[in-house]
């Protein structure tokens, strides 16, 4: 069986969510999830400059992060297991910001999202996961930034129930202590 890439614009212009290239036979299957030629000529402009990978244990909650200068568009696939995975358009001039999208991203759908710039990523993780970054800037430690998980104005609406509730989140230090969307629209 060969699945070619399939790319469908989301409602929040400029992010996308991606089926790789996938082709199975008896012995397997193989999995392309990045092609600069492919992109490009689906109007996608992603010049791949570093590529990360993160494990984390069910209950994990990444909150929605994102890069003040040196913006990182990324594309983003979970490897193994499944996470629920959340964009918000923070583009001031745009007429979705402070919109949010939620997707299922699991190793077996294979669905990935482009994350554009400007735009802030984070996910609840339902069950052990590797999710793969393949960003078009490198990490910048001294813009890193994000947002609450649960911040009113944007009011995302994560599964707690697939972890068992609430109370089995695992959360960062860093995490317990962004700014809020408020914040976020004064700066």
């Amino acid at each position: 069986m060969i699945q070619k890439f399939d790319f469908q614009e989301l409602d929040l212009k400029g992010a996308y969510l991606i089926k790789p290239f996938y082709a199975t036979d008896n012995r397997g299957g193989l999995i392309k999830d990045y092609n600069v030629d492919t992109f490009k000529a689906n109007g996608i402009d992603h010049d791949l400059k570093e590529v990360f990978y993160t494990i984390s244990k069910r209950g994990v909650i990444r909150a929605t992060h994102f890069q003040l200068v040196k913006q990182q568009p990324k594309l983003v696939r979970c490897i193994s297991g499944y996470v629920y995975d959340v964009i918000v358009d923070l583009r001031s001039d745009s007429p979705t910001f402070g919109q949010w999208c939620g997707f299922h991203l699991t190793g077996e759908n294979t669905n990935m999202l482009l994350v554009p710039k400007f735009f802030g990523h984070g996910y609840l993780v339902i069950e052990d996961s590797v999710v793969s970054y393949k960003c078009a800037e490198v990490f910048y430690g001294e813009g890193d930034s994000g947002i609450m998980y649960n911040d009113p104005d944007i009011g995302i609406e994560w599964p707690f129930e697939m972890i068992g509730g609430k109370e089995n989140l695992i959360i960062s230090e860093k995490d317990l202590n962004l700014m809020s969307f408020q914040d976020y629209t004064k700066l």
